[in-house]
């Protein structure tokens, strides 16, 4: 069925809308640029990306609504549906998956009540599976508005929305403080984070995370195993390369030679009750 046209927004939440837009564009040499951070803009109105904001960006960039509709439907960080104050995302891609990710999802639906990329009652979380974060060496990772909580646990992690919903103050492994989800989205269109001590608390990356630079720059690290012995056989009893093998040293099949990383849960499909389907417009 044909939809009326988008409701505009109030008188004066259109002047404000309109003068921070100015300052957005002012950034760009072409006005089309300027769509992504202005997706977010009208996100931090409304913590989602509506019709009207949709008529907003079109008619203040010269573009169809088309356009940018296929814009926002393209980028997951753009909500086409009414979300909560926390936008709460377990990573389910690979690496996270196998230690955990997939248990910590399953545990969240049931503890909070929905499904993939649906809201709790009160409005407070919204809880989604998302796709790599690129944080895989600190799996299972966790994120709440775009921030880190790293090495989760179904325990941990049903801690965390608690407290969010319970408004406690909760702190992320890496990044700044955690603020709503309209908030974050101001901050993405490139507006200051004015809140004292944000900005210095954003930190960097783990040591993790810089174990390869450096490996890079020729720094010595300590001597340590990538993979244990298995079956209580020290490391040194292991055939070398050149070296006769002793049959009395059991040498572990291609099946029994485990990673590193073996996996501490069964994997599955992270959500085969709420698959993740084309984006809709709001009210469908």
């Amino acid at each position: 069925m044909p939809q009326l046209p988008a409701t505009p927004y109030p008188a004066e939440v259109r002047a404000r809308l309109d003068a921070d837009a100015k300052e957005v564009l002012a950034r760009y040499p072409g006005s089309r640029s300027a769509l992504l951070p202005l997706l977010h803009l009208v996100q931090s109105e409304e913590g989602y990306v509506s019709r009207t904001g949709i008529a907003f960006c079109a008619e203040t960039l010269d573009l169809t609504t088309a356009e940018v509709t296929a814009v926002s439907t393209f980028y997951s960080m753009y909500r086409r549906r009414p979300s909560g104050d926390y936008q709460v995302g377990v990573c389910t891609n690979t690496l996270c998956a196998v230690m955990g990710g997939d248990a910590i999802f399953d545990t969240l639906k049931e503890h909070l009540g929905v499904g993939n990329n649906e809201t709790t009652e009160d409005g407070k979380v919204t809880l989604e599976h998302i796709e790599c974060n690129a944080a895989c060496d600190f799996a299972p990772v966790v994120m709440v508005n775009w921030e880190f909580f790293d090495n989760q646990t179904p325990e941990s992690a049903t801690q965390l929305v608690d407290d969010l919903i319970a408004g406690r103050t909760v702190e992320p492994t890496r990044g700044a403080p955690i603020c709503s989800y309209k908030d974050t989205a101001r901050i993405l269109a490139g507006f200051p984070d004015e809140r004292p001590g944000a900005v210095e608390a954003t930190g960097g990356a783990g040591p993790a995370s810089l174990v390869g630079l450096k490996l890079a720059k020729g720094e010595a690290l300590p001597k340590a195993r990538v993979v244990s012995p298995r079956a209580g056989q020290p490391a040194d009893a292991r055939p070398q390369d050149g070296q006769p093998h002793d049959p009395q040293v059991h040498d572990p099949s291609s099946a029994e030679r485990l990673s590193s990383h073996d996996a501490p849960q069964q994997t599955s499909a992270s959500d085969p009750e709420h698959p993740a389907g084309p984006a809709a417009e709001e009210g469908e």
